[in-house]
């Protein structure tokens, strides 16, 4: 076998922990082409689409690939902006404002990369550029706040394929989930009440999450409770009772029965029960994206009042807002404590504890 990297071990470098933290994708361009690109690969996915391969394949290249891209394409470029898809440049900035965080923690001990599942930049290719910057040590943060084998576990898989073509292999920490992680339950809450500040509290909160097909439940993925969790522990910080929120679950595919309550149809239904008013936040989403964006945006708002409601309104993923990028790098922080050298403060408390006879505290991770 060739294996990749020139070189791949350097006795000359500086160790260093590479961060890669990853997001889902998206096409080049908001053209029928470059959907048909994305589309392919995404499609591809045995961990997207649990279908036998050979019937998937005939369906894939037969049907969906000649009609699918001229309609997502039409949609991507309701989003599309002068720094191109939201969901690349919001990542890209959430990269970067963790760089700056880690680094006025750790100087350059720590870097920082981002790469897509499908599209570009792929995993291999960041993994080689953090390689070659010196990471000797790699902690990946897939930006999936809920585990689901279709995209937590393929992220792994992506890496796994990687890894088989190395000769050396950097010690790895993987970050499966975080939907209960208190900061980020915090970030998610804060950022509600900042919009309720400045909005008003509607008549109910939509907690909408990306479905999955319901057979992903029944054969075990945790995806669905772990939304459930992160619900509440958003409403309870916010002192809601359950009368005020709901969880729903939005973007589904096929004829096949996906998680329910579906998030189109609980908003057509809604003002008949006499709820008029209401917000909509999608805590699965780190990040917007044409499905927070457009579909809950825009389409999503256009049910809701075409079946007699009045008020509406979408609460922005949250991006790279710094108490997000802070509830991060604590993730970080506390899932490579020991990779990493002392602080000033700590050398201090270390030093302390050894003049008066103790044993030294574990490091905490860095908030």
């Amino acid at each position: 076998m060739e294996f990749r990297g020139s070189p791949e071990f350097s006795h000359k470098q500086k160790d260093r922990v590479g961060v890669l933290i990853t997001n889902l994708g998206t096409p080049d361009t908001p053209t029928p082409p470059a959907l048909r690109t994305y589309l392919r690969e995404f499609l591809s996915d045995p961990r997207v689409v649990e279908v036998p391969r050979l019937l998937w394949w005939l369906i894939l290249n037969g049907v969906i690939l000649r009609l699918r891209p001229r309609r997502s394409a039409a949609a991507y470029k309701t989003v599309w902006t002068d720094r191109g898809s939201p969901l690349l440049f919001y990542t890209e900035d959430q990269a970067a404002a963790l760089q700056q965080v880690l680094r006025q923690q750790h100087g350059d001990d720590v870097i920082v990369r981002f790469a897509m599942r499908y599209g570009q930049p792929s995993i291999a290719e960041r993994l080689q550029q953090l390689f070659d910057e010196g990471a000797r040590k790699l902690v990946v943060l897939p930006l999936y706040p809920q585990y689901c084998a279709a995209t937590t576990a393929s992220t792994f898989d992506a890496l796994a394929r990687d890894f088989t073509k190395r000769r050396w292999l950097p010690e790895l920490r993987f970050i499966n989930h975080y939907h209960d992680y208190e900061p980020y339950i915090e970030a998610c809450a804060d950022s509600i009440s900042r919009f309720w500040n400045e909005h008003g509290k509607p008549d109910k909160l939509i907690l909408s999450y990306h479905g999955v097909p319901k057979k992903f439940l029944l054969k075990g993925d945790p995806y669905h409770c772990e939304c459930h969790k992160t619900s509440r522990l958003i409403a309870a910080r916010l002192g809601l009772d359950k009368s005020e929120y709901m969880t729903t679950f939005q973007s589904r595919f096929g004829r096949e029965e996906w998680l329910t309550p579906y998030t189109d149809e609980t908003l057509k239904a809604l003002p008949a029960q006499g709820t008029k008013n209401v917000h909509v936040v999608c805590p699965g989403f780190a990040a917007d994206c044409l499905e927070t964006i457009e579909e809950i945006g825009e389409e999503n708002r256009a049910y809701f009042i075409e079946a007699g409601g009045e008020g509406y309104a979408y609460i922005p993923a949250l991006n790279a807002e710094p108490q997000h990028i802070q509830a991060l790098a604590s993730l970080i922080n506390r899932t490579v404590q020991d990779w990493l050298p002392l602080t000033h403060d700590e050398e201090q408390r270390a030093r302390l504890a050894q003049q008066l006879g103790q044993q030294p505290a574990t490091p905490k991770a860095h908030e």
